[in-house]
């Protein structure tokens, strides 16, 4: 895994500290993401599904509902037992554990499809495409999404990044232009491209959910301290209370690559 004072400059990044904003206020993809995935034939029932930094499980539990048989990794024990308990509630069979993804350890030929959302900028590219390789059965896929807002699109979600800034000056993941490159930088040289896909989609939230999903944010829950996040909560409310009717939209862009080993 790339270290996390690379991605933030000067700020370590701890999902453990969001794992309940995140498990309640940060939506997975929409149904529709779903639909297209399977439209490619990602999340097949009986498929055997690795999902790499599953955070609380949100793409694992979903592709578990679809019939598939789910292993789920991610590097934070907090967000590991949250994903683990968000299953059992919802009555699925699905194994997770605690692993940086450089360093997971399956047999040959294991997986049909892995799935990393919203995290393979975290992982060392080329130590991990090696093992995905390895690891994904002939024909297998893997695939790499993201779910993300569009502050160049949503005033709102404008105005919350500005926010952000000013109380964590070295969040990176502002300013997104929802620029989508065919196939991910360094991934060229072990996979080959067999489809790919992106759209928007407006996705509802109130006030209390939109200020919920900005905590669980690397740049606000997963960076600053608790006493920092507070304060940033706090004025986040006056801000939305300011810009927003109780419940709104925030546009969001969607992609997803679906690559096989060269």
């Amino acid at each position: 895994m790339i270290g996390t004072g690379t991605i933030d400059p000067g700020r370590e990044i701890d999902w453990g500290k969001t794992s309940r904003d995140y498990a309640k206020y940060r939506p997975g993809p929409p149904e529709s993401f779903y639909k297209k995935l399977l439209s490619l034939d990602v999340g097949l029932e009986n498929q055997k599904i690795l999902d790499l930094g599953t955070g609380t499980g949100v793409l694992a539990r979903q592709f578990a509902k679809q019939g598939c048989e789910v292993i789920g990794t991610d590097i934070s024990d907090e967000q590991v037992n949250m994903a683990d308990s968000l299953a059992n509630d919802e009555g699925l069979n699905i194994d997770f554990f605690k692993s940086a993804a450089e360093d997971i350890h399956f047999p040959d030929n294991s997986f049909d499809v892995i799935t990393a959302n919203q995290c393979f900028l975290y992982f060392d590219k080329d130590k991990i495409s090696k093992i995905l390789k390895r690891i994904l059965k002939p024909g297998g896929v893997f695939v790499t999404s993201h779910f993300s807002w569009m502050p160049f699109l949503d005033e709102t979600a404008k105005a919350s990044e500005e926010l952000i800034l000013k109380h964590n000056p070295s969040w990176t993941a502002h300013s997104y232009k929802g620029d989508i490159p065919p196939i991910h930088g360094g991934l060229e040289q072990y996979f080959d491209l067999k489809g790919f896909f992106y759209y928007d989609e407006a996705i509802p939230f109130t006030r209390e959910t939109w200020k919920g999903r900005i905590r669980a944010c690397r740049g606000v829950g997963a960076s600053l301290s608790e006493e920092a996040v507070k304060q940033f909560d706090s004025e986040h409310d006056e801000l939305l209370k300011e810009i927003t009717f109780e419940d709104f939209t925030i546009i969001h862009r969607l992609d997803a690559h679906i690559m096989v080993s060269k």
